[in-house]
C-alpha cells in the first residue's frame, strides 16, 4: 500500500534537489555529504520534534530509510 504524503511530489522534489545542488557546489564527497544531513536531522529532530515523540520519528525515519535503499539496490540488481 503506498504512503500517501500531505506534501505535493513537486514541492518535495524541488527541496531534495536544491539540497543536492548545495551539495555538489560545495562537491562534497559521499562521506561529506551524509555527515551534513546527517547532522542536519539530527538538528531538526532536537530542536522541532518533542522530546516524548522523538525515539518513534527516529525509528520510523531509519526503518523507511532502510526500506528505500534496499528497494533501490534491488532495482539496480
Amino acid at each position: 500500500m503506498p504512503i500517501v504524503s500531505k506534501y505535493s511530489n513537486e514541492r518535495v522534489e524541488k527541496i531534495i534537489q536544491n539540497l543536492f545542488d548545495v551539495l555538489v557546489n560545495e562537491s562534497a564527497t559521499p562521506d561529506l555529504a551524509l555527515m551534513c544531513l546527517g547532522n542536519t536531522i539530527t538538528e531538526i529532530i532536537n530542536k522541532q520534534v518533542p522530546e516524548a515523540k522523538r525515539e518513534a520519528v527516529v525509528a520510523n525515519f531509519t526503518t523507511a530509510l532502510k526500506q528505500t535503499v534496499q528497494q533501490q539496490s534491488k532495482k539496480t540488481n
